[in-house]
């Protein structure tokens, strides 16, 4: 019998609140949570908005130890790992360590840190030469990437496969992705996977100025995240987190486990094209959706709603429009489509992850959240986008898409176990 990956916990950090509740609670009321930064002095950047995480980590459950030791991205995936695995009923001590697994994806690392070391050990970039006896003991680790797993690992014992993907704005899908695999062939029974980052800084916002992707509407940071919307003027940085325990379905069953759908296709592609450029036709995205429903075994009429990566830029809305129509004909124009970067910016490695557990919730709750913000709707964007307000709506199988600089896309089929769909 072929083995499914279905998802049994799931844990959140998001702007709006800390848990997976709180995230469900914004998305259902179509709340923005984008505001002016406050992480650092964002005076004299081109965009000084962004969708912060109000984050505690002692009331989170972190100690003073973890905190010094750890990235603010690395506290984030370690407390959503914790919510998952409270939520999910396992015992951890009644599985075998070397059958559980983590997966975790990344875009940026451990940004926060560096930066603040490089301030220090530069004496705030008035030393060419740095001085490294100004280096705080973790400084190494937090130079590893790999890092935010090996936290993770650590804090749930996992002695089976750890890896950290990083395959820019679409590693929170490609680490589920793989976590799935683990389960599949049998490399794991148990995986946490997830993404995570906290991107929030300086030299973050220097970058993303410089190209003009983010949104200078500084005067309207509540407004300024408006996917698909004819008067969007780029998207809006974000910061968090998400982790989902995968387990083998059966044994998951077995033991009564609450069971928040199956992740039944995956599949991604390149464009072979530009860093930052999208073809506008949306070939490869629409290639990674047909290979996703081929894996999951459905046709286009079976998918019920569509979580858009919806950044908020012209190019990538146009994009993945052209993609959805590509992939699945006529069905494009029947399926609710949103954006949930209207409510809580744009993660960048973390977001397909975050985006992963709002679908898990929608199928549980059978709501579609909205796309907020959406008020003047681009003629080319001529879909189903869900402007402004959540539907109640028959959920069994969703699809999840995602698009990276570097000319990563990525889709990602949830549904209800065969059992329970409607």
């Amino acid at each position: 019998m072929s083995r499914r990956a279905v998802i049994t916990g799931i844990g959140v950090v998001a702007p709006g609140g800390v848990g997976r509740d709180a995230f469900w609670d914004v998305l259902a009321a179509g709340r923005s949570k984008t505001r002016n930064i406050t992480l650092f002095d964002p005076s004299g950047f081109r965009s000084r908005i962004a969708a912060e995480v109000d984050f505690d980590p002692l009331a989170a459950g972190l100690t003073h130890q973890e905190i010094r030791r750890m990235d603010r991205a690395a506290q984030f995936a370690v407390v959503c790992a914790r919510e998952a695995l409270a939520g999910s009923g396992l015992d951890l001590a009644a599985l075998d360590p070397g059958l559980l697994g983590v997966s975790i994806g990344s875009a940026v690392g451990c940004t926060m840190s560096l930066e603040e070391e490089y301030r220090v050990l530069s004496d705030t970039g008035r030393r060419w030469l740095v001085d490294h006896t100004y280096g705080v003991p973790h400084l190494y680790e937090q130079m590893v990437p790999s890092t935010l797993a090996v936290e993770v690992a650590r804090d749930v014992g996992a002695q089976g496969p750890v890896s950290l993907t990083s395959t820019g704005c679409t590693s929170g899908l490609d680490a589920v992705g793989h976590g799935v695999h683990l389960i599949t062939e049998g490399s794991a029974e148990v995986v946490f996977a997830g993404a995570t980052d906290a991107p929030l800084s300086p030299i973050t916002s220097a970058c993303f100025d410089a190209i003009k992707a983010t949104s200078p509407d500084n005067d309207d940071p509540e407004h300024a995240s408006r996917p698909f919307d004819a008067e969007r003027r780029g998207f809006v940085l974000g910061e968090g987190a998400a982790v989902m325990v995968l387990e083998e379905y059966q044994a998951a069953r077995a033991r009564g486990a609450t069971i928040y759908g199956e992740i039944a296709g995956y599949a991604r592609r390149s464009n072979a094209f530009h860093m930052t450029g999208l073809k506008p036709d949306g070939r490869e995205m629409a290639e990674a959706i047909r290979a996703a429903l081929a894996e999951a075994r459905l046709n286009p009429d079976d998918i019920d709603y569509i979580n858009a990566h919806g950044s908020g830029t012209k190019q990538n809305d146009r994009h993945e429009t052209a993609a959805f129509k590509h992939s699945l004909g006529q069905r494009a124009y029947e399926v609710p489509v949103s954006s949930i970067k209207s409510m809580v910016g744009h993660s960048l490695g973390a977001i397909g992850s975050i985006e992963v557990a709002a679908c898990a919730l929608a199928l549980d709750r059978q709501v579609v959240p909205p796309t907020a913000n959406l008020h003047h709707a681009d003629p080319e964007c001529d879909l189903d986008y869900v402007p402004l307000t959540a539907r109640e709506r028959q959920l069994d199988s969703v699809l999840s898409v995602g698009s990276g600089f570097g000319g990563f896309q990525t889709a990602m089929v949830i549904r209800k176990p065969s059992g329970d769909r409607q």
